[in-house]
């Protein structure tokens, strides 16, 4: 009964869907695109001829976060076809990015029961993977009626997103007791998430620390290093809307001490979360008086620019390898934080705001081992950074202890690998 229930207001909401992706589209005109799969319309397009192994990364975290899975995946089943489905142009253009025509990639439908078997019926994957928490009923009914085993890995829960959970219990109840198995980051959200009803759940820890860092970002992030000349850099990267405003007001007012000081003059880089929002954050730097630079004019830094705009795609390794320190963007507002390991793996210094659900074992593990200090508003992030420019020791000591936490919690892939192979067998 639960279940028609949501079904009937899946179908009610569909109209409102479309008029979402319209709006989205003012600003992001691919939500334009690829319409008919939102749908499961698939055209005249053939079923996959060869056996399909299925990823559902819903937007661009999950996406990167499934890197070296994928690379796994492909040497234990190089006979089969790796399909993609993501939710936002954003996961898709990343999963372009990651992996070019070395998988395929589409929209998941909105989930409704004959669309879920629809999709099933097309790819008829072998087994279905689903990163992180994505838990959509029907698809997961709809892989138990097909027989097709349906894995939650990598899999969070904050305690947030729980208490959400449990005001549909008997709905989640229902969809985690059906999946395969479910590899949980950490014994927290393990505990969490067998207390909503899932069964089967093996901690296999965070793939995200598996992701190597690419050699060919290093050797873009020592070219950009040299475009910003000798001057001291600090990142803001993946922000969120509002942050850059705060950023923005505590550093102009260090102006006399800190950006504008003849012989110290350090350069902020903003790499906003999302690209629709690169102009925007542009037009913000500039409205308070600061002289910004686009990293799309891959130019010499010139001496007088105070904010560099990091308005590319797939560079974030390079970023924080050209950067003297790190901010982790979504940590001052409540968003939950970005992803602080890439940052620890390139032996980058971080500071970590006070919102940091979605990293919350990796942002304790950090700050414990000496790799990442805490901040309370953008007022403390400001002066913790003109503090951490100053003192070149401590840049490295805690650039050196982000590289040994990130090795040190390493293995995700090898763990979620043999969940998989229990689960399939």
């Amino acid at each position: 009964m639960a279940r028609l229930l949501y079904s009937l207001a899946i179908l009610a909401l569909l109209p409102w869907a479309v008029v979402h992706l319209l709006w989205r589209a003012r600003r992001q005109p691919e939500y334009l695109r690829h319409w008919g799969e939102r749908f499961a319309r698939y055209g005249a397009a053939p079923k996959a001829v060869k056996p399909t192994i299925w990823l559902h990364a819903v937007s661009v975290g999950e996406t990167r976060a499934a890197q070296p899975l994928v690379a796994t995946l492909r040497e234990h089943y190089p006979d089969h076809l790796i399909l993609f489905t993501h939710m936002t142009p954003t996961g898709r253009a990343t999963s372009e990015a990651l992996f070019g025509d070395g998988v395929e990639r589409i929209y998941l439908p909105y989930d409704t029961p004959w669309a879920m078997r629809r999709f099933l019926h097309q790819f008829r994957p072998r087994f279905g993977l689903i990163m992180e928490t994505e838990l959509w009923p029907n698809l997961v009914a709809a892989c138990r009626g097909e027989s097709v085993p349906l894995l939650l890995v990598n899999a969070r829960l904050s305690e947030r997103s729980a208490r959400r959970y449990e005001k549909f219990a008997a709905l989640t109840r229902e969809a985690l007791a059906s999946l395969t198995a479910i590899g949980a980051q950490s014994n927290d959200d393990a505990g969490r998430l067998e207390g909503l009803g899932a069964r089967q759940i093996t901690v296999t820890g965070n793939l995200k620390f598996d992701i190597a860092v690419p050699a060919q970002q290093l050797e873009l992030g020592a070219e950009l290093r040299q475009l910003h000349g000798k001057r001291k850099t600090w990142l803001a990267a993946s922000t969120r809307e509002g942050e850059e405003a705060l950023i923005l007001d505590a550093w102009r007012k260090l102006a006399p001490v800190g950006i504008h000081a003849d012989d110290a003059k350090a350069l902020l880089v903003i790499v906003p979360r999302h690209p629709q929002r690169f102009g925007d954050v542009a037009l913000l730097a500039r409205e308070r008086g600061f002289r910004v630079q686009l990293r799309s004019e891959n130019v010499m830094v010139a001496g007088d620019t105070d904010v560099l705009i990091g308005d590319s795609m797939g560079e974030m390794f390079a970023y924080y390898a050209s950067a003297d320190l790190a901010f982790i963007g979504g940590s001052l507002l409540d968003f939950g934080s970005q992803n602080l390991i890439e940052a620890a793996a390139c032996g980058t210094p971080i500071l970590i705001g006070p919102s940091t659900r979605n990293f919350a074992d990796a942002a304790r593990a950090a700050v414990s081992c000496g790799a990442a200090r805490t901040i309370a508003d953008a007022g403390d992030l400001v002066r913790q950074v003109q503090e951490l420019l100053a003192d070149d020791a401590l840049l490295q000591t805690m650039g050196s202890a982000g590289r040994r936490f990130a090795e040190r919690h390493r293995g995700a892939t090898a763990r979620t690998m043999e969940l998989l192979s229990r689960a399939t067998r």
